[in-house]
């Protein structure tokens, strides 16, 4: 059987999403789309905090939600508290998202980075570049973000650095198929 899967990077600035297949017989997963959505801040003097955050959240929000209404399970990196007030709205907004989609009744399997950097990378240290490194090793004909022009030291069509982004999400996809969550909806699959 295959089934349609999501893998997320929940991030206010840069939130990576890894879409594909997964058959569930023999475990290979198959990329089909990978994109980091990468919200435009409100501009000006009068714009309210809380009226850009939730300007953000709503660019968020509708490529998130749609690619996760295609899949049977969605594989997210959670994050994590933080450390500024400012980081912490962020936070509240990947949750906010991560909890409509789990509203929505569409299974979701919590990893932590460190598990995700472990199964993609080998390494739960895993730096960006060893993620990026380790996915594009994985899977070289994946749709990675590539440059688009020349310029400032890179080459069109060289991997993007914010490839990071959905190799984190396509480490949350190798991650979350080790997770006993996720053997359990195995089992209802299977029926």
């Amino acid at each position: 059987m295959i089934v349609d899967v999501v893998g997320l990077d929940p991030s206010l600035d840069h939130w990576g999403i890894t879409e594909g297949t997964l058959c569930l017989e023999q475990g290979f997963f198959t990329p089909s789309a990978m994109q980091v959505i990468e919200p435009v801040k409100l501009q000006g003097k009068q714009v309210r905090v809380n009226s850009n955050d939730l300007h953000r959240a709503e660019q968020l929000a509708r490529p998130v939600i749609a690619a996760c209404e295609k899949a049977k399970v969605v594989f997210v990196e959670m994050p994590v508290g933080s450390q500024s007030a400012r980081a912490m709205a962020s936070y509240g907004i990947c949750v906010g998202v991560m909890a409509t989609i789990r509203a929505m009744g569409i299974p979701l399997i919590e990893v932590s980075a460190a598990d995700a950097k472990k199964a993609l990378a080998g390494n739960r240290n895993a730096s960006k570049q060893q993620m990026i490194d380790a996915g594009v090793q994985a899977y070289p004909e994946a749709p990675w973000p590539v440059y688009e022009k020349n310029g400032k030291g890179f080459i069109k069509g060289e991997i993007h650095s914010k490839s990071e982004h959905v190799a984190d999400a396509l480490g949350a996809i190798h991650a979350g198929v080790l997770t006993p969550e996720f053997q359990n909806l195995l089992r209802l699959f299977e029926r």
